[in-house]
């Protein structure tokens, strides 16, 4: 396990949690990472961290979100999670994922899932080794509307 603990993230964050977003395929302005940071931080139902190097940069991000949905309930899931390539096998994804299986439990959970894209061949070892469990396989979908 890195020494690195785990921070909670803040809108100075922005370029760093944007640069690792790009790593995960999503690639994203510093301006607009701020704005959806100032719209997710304060909520209570969002758990963002960090870790950080020593020098500034960060390492890896978690985002973990508690929410509610009509078929199944309330229910805790880490909706993004990336390490800098550079960092990964380090030990900074268990800290991060550990992190949130902690924050999970103080919301009074006892399960934490995951979705990890069929591409992402790492992850996948990466969250059995965790302790998780594939469940299911499923395609998106999505529809670009007219204006």
């Amino acid at each position: 396990m890195p020494d690195a603990p785990s921070l909670h993230a803040c809108i100075e964050d922005a370029a760093e949690i944007a640069r690792l977003a790009g790593e995960l395929g999503y690639p994203t302005e510093t301006q607009a990472m701020a704005v959806r940071l100032a719209a997710l931080l304060p909520q209570p139902h969002q758990h963002v961290m960090v870790v950080q190097a020593e020098d500034g940069s960060l390492l890896g991000w978690i985002a973990v979100e508690r929410r509610l949905t009509l078929e199944s309930g309330e229910r805790v899931e880490i909706v993004g999670l990336v390490v800098d390539a550079a960092a990964r096998g380090r030990g900074i994804g268990h800290v991060l994922v550990n992190d949130a299986e902690h924050w999970a439990r103080q919301q009074g959970f006892d399960v934490v899932s995951v979705r990890s894209n069929v591409t992402r061949l790492q992850s996948h070892p990466f969250y059995r080794r965790l302790g998780y469990v594939h469940r299911k396989t499923q395609h998106a979908y999505a529809k670009l509307l007219d204006a």
